[in-house]
Order: C-alpha cells, then structure tokens, then sequence
C-alpha cells in the first residue's frame, strides 16, 4: 500500500494520470493521525461516472473497506464492495471482495479478483471503466 503522502498525491493527480477522467470530486479526509476517507466521484464523457468510498489505515498500510458504484446517468451499472458473504461458496475464491452486476444487481454477485486491501484499487476501477464500459466509437458512429 502507498503512504499517505503517496496516496494523497496519486488521488490530487488523478485527471493528470487518466486524461480521460473529466472532473474529480475525490476528496481524502483524515479521521485520525493515520485513518482517512477517501469519498467522491470520478466523472467520465457518456454521463459514466464512479463513486468511490474507502477507509483507509496508513498504519495498517491497507484500505479497511469499499464500496465503489458505476453509473451511467441515473443507472447504476455494477457495483465493487467488501462486505462479507461467508455464506455464499461462490465468492469463496476471493472473499470478502466482489461484484454486483445485473440481472438482480443487489442478489447476483461474483468473484473481485481484481479488488484489493493492500493495493489502490482505483487504476483497475479506472481501466475497466475505459475498456468495457465507454464505448470506443462515437455515439453518431463512425462517419460522422
């Protein structure tokens, strides 16, 4: 995991690093010496946008919990969080991380093994969003 200057510094620079990225609303909000939140929105052309909630322990050196939203205007596409399913074998391989997606996003959950607590997950979030859910021609299509 980054330091706290680190990661503050990669979430200030974020648009710098992904020049796709629109605007930034991300904000890292120290609750102690060494825990934070980092809260906000990254907003993408197509009125795709990502929430983003961590906590985080610089102590610790890891993000303690997650949840991350995409959105396509007012609908929600698919969602990241870290809340445990011990019940459920299915995300076993990668407990406690995984991803609602539809049909029946709240129900239909699969395995994150993308998702981290040791690692910034937001260039993967990032990534994904630009390769799978922006579309790679123009919305007019291609001639015109």
């Amino acid at each position: 995991m980054l330091t706290r200057e680190e990661y503050e510094e990669f979430i200030y620079t974020i648009r710098e690093r992904y020049p796709l990225i629109q605007t930034s609303t991300l904000v890292v909000v120290m609750i102690a010496s060494q825990k934070a939140e980092v809260v906000g929105e990254l907003f993408f052309e197509e009125e795709v946008r990502l929430e983003i909630t961590e906590a985080i322990s610089f102590d610790d050196q890891r993000i303690e919990t997650y949840g991350y939203e995409v959105h396509r205007g007012e609908e929600k596409l698919y969602w990241y969080d870290s809340q445990p399913h011990p019940d459920d074998p299915t995300l076993a391989s990668t407990h406690p991380h995984h991803k609602h997606i539809p049909p029946e996003i709240k129900h239909h959950r699969v395995p994150a093994p993308d998702m981290s607590f040791t690692e910034p997950n937001l260039p993967f979030l990032i990534n994904e969003i630009l390769t799978t859910v922006l579309s790679s021609e123009p919305e007019n299509g291609p001639d015109e």
